[in-house]
């Protein structure tokens, strides 16, 4: 029997994580497995990847085959030639301490004078500027068209 190390997709649509598993090389990818060896999550920064390195030495060395993706997976955690280079992911701070922070926060003083100032004068004189462009704009068409009718009219006249 071809027994493979290979990756069992897990979770919901877009939010994949993976167990590591021995399988048959026949059976389907999410299928009947012989045994789980670990856990790989692509989606935390950084990668989470969880490996029994025991069973995972143990099941290479009875001549279980990983594919492309376990190998790497498995160069990462150091099962296949070499040191480990995982990188932990930093420690989360504790919400108590963030929670007291932020009440702090909350309840200090203003530090000074507000950063921006007030530009209600600045409302008053865009407002009153349209007014004032609205009138000359009503005085400017009126006179065109008088302008206009003249020498049309002159030209009718000229021609008959």
């Amino acid at each position: 029997m071809a027994v493979k190390i290979r990756l069992k997709r897990m979770g919901k649509i877009r939010t994949p994580h993976y167990r590591i598993v021995v399988a048959d090389s026949r059976t389907k990818r999410d299928g009947r497995v012989i045994e789980e060896i670990g856990t790989y999550n692509p989606k935390t920064e950084p990668s989470t990847i969880k490996v029994q390195s025991e069973r995972a030495q143990y099941w290479l060395g009875v001549g279980a085959q990983p594919t492309e993706a376990v190998a790497a997976i498995l160069k990462l955690t150091g099962d296949i030639g070499g040191e480990a280079s995982l990188k932990e992911p930093a420690p989360k701070p504790d919400k108590a301490a963030l929670f007291d922070a932020a009440l702090k926060e909350l309840h200090a003083e203003p530090a000074g004078d507000a950063t921006t100032a007030k530009k209600p004068a600045k409302k008053a004189a865009k407002k009153a500027e349209p007014k004032a462009d609205e009138a000359a704009a009503d005085e400017t068409p009126a006179e065109e068209p008088k302008a206009e009718e003249t020498p049309a009219e002159d030209t009718k006249a000229d021609e008959a």
